[in-house]
């Protein structure tokens, strides 16, 4: 009785370092939710990943994307912590890090904050402009000032897009119209290309590269401080076309999350261990020379931040004080 009793108690003492081997061991399986339709910027850089990040993870299992759009990605994005998502690190989340402002902005909206995820790192910076559709004879940012009514859709509100195109119109008075419902940039291309949308505001690598090629589109302002890849004409840098010192730095804390600009989070849950081998197999991959040529050839700019360095952006942007966080409130009403 006593040999079954000290059999017990050494299973029992052995089960924590079973179960933590079993956590940090071989990955069965790896989904990666993508909070937006198919054929949009985010899906296209989430496809690449997948096929190529299995070489890095323990076990090399297939890596399966799956898109589950609403609330622009938010709703992808909560289903990491709901009751049928796996938290051993074998599920994580594309989203729009435009969210990321928006629970800064509209805290109760948003219903958390993303210091409340685990940052598995970003591959790209957003480099974010707004266009033309060239049929409207918009060629320039002062054509876009005195256009009557400029049509730009969003997901929803809180979107980088949506976020945009506020900021075009409570700072640089553009009389911009916004059109919610788009479940991703997909939807909203095929809208500008029936005139339903006048253009966009969103990430230049998103772009078809027809429209590019035949010049289908007017680029007029930029969010982005860096050099846009792939932007062969000058185009003003928003910051620079404001005056006022605040509203300078509205635009700047409105843009703050676009280095983090396809970015990827598991569930806080997630054990320490296992998001270590998540984060490695992560920034292995975005540096692995097959994936970087897999990126190229479809003109995805990659411009990778680890997870650490994402979780120091989160609490920087987070920091923001508070007349410039009540400024920008009212910019994106």
């Amino acid at each position: 009785m006593r040999a079954f009793a000290n059999a017990v108690g050494l299973l029992v003492s052995l089960m924590p370092a079973y179960a933590l081997a079993q956590t940090g061991g071989e990955f069965k399986s790896m989904n990666i939710i993508v909070g937006f339709s198919p054929g949009g910027g985010y899906d296209s850089y989430a496809r690449v990943l997948s096929r190529h990040m299995d070489r890095y993870l323990p076990g090399h299992p297939r890596v399966v994307v799956q898109n589950m759009p609403g609330g622009s990605s938010l709703k992808a994005v909560l289903y990491l912590d709901g009751p049928s998502a796996p938290k051993d690190g074998t599920m994580m989340t594309a989203f729009n890090p435009g969210l990321i402002i928006d629970s800064l902005l509209a805290p109760g909206k948003a219903e958390l904050k993303f210091d409340q995820v685990a940052w598995v790192g970003s591959i790209s910076q957003d480099f974010r402009v707004c266009y033309s559709w060239g049929e409207t004879g918009i060629k320039t940012f002062a054509d876009l000032q005195k256009y009557p009514q400029f049509n730009i859709g969003a997901p929803a509100a809180g979107s980088s897009t949506y976020i945009n195109a506020a900021e075009l119109k409570s700072i640089f008075g553009v009389k911009v119209r916004h059109v919610t419902g788009y479940p991703g940039s997909a939807d909203e291309r095929l809208a500008i290309e029936r005139r339903e949308l006048d253009g966009g505001c969103g990430a230049w690598s998103s772009n078809p590269q027809e429209w590019l090629d035949k010049k289908k589109i007017n680029p007029l302002v930029t969010f982005s401080a860096d050099p846009v890849p792939n932007l062969d004409q000058p185009v003003p840098y928003a910051v620079d076309l404001v005056k006022d010192e605040l509203d300078k730095q509205v635009v700047r804390l409105l843009s703050s999350a676009d280095p983090l600009g396809r970015p990827y989070v598991v569930s806080k849950q997630v054990p320490a261990d296992r998001l270590a081998l998540l984060r490695k197999a992560f920034d292995e991959t975005v540096a692995d020379a097959q994936f970087i040529a897999d990126a190229t050839k479809m003109t995805l700019p990659v411009s990778p931040i680890n997870g650490q360095d994402s979780e120091r952006r989160i609490a920087e942007i987070y920091a923001a004080s508070e007349d410039v966080r009540q400024r920008a409130r009212k910019a994106v009403q």
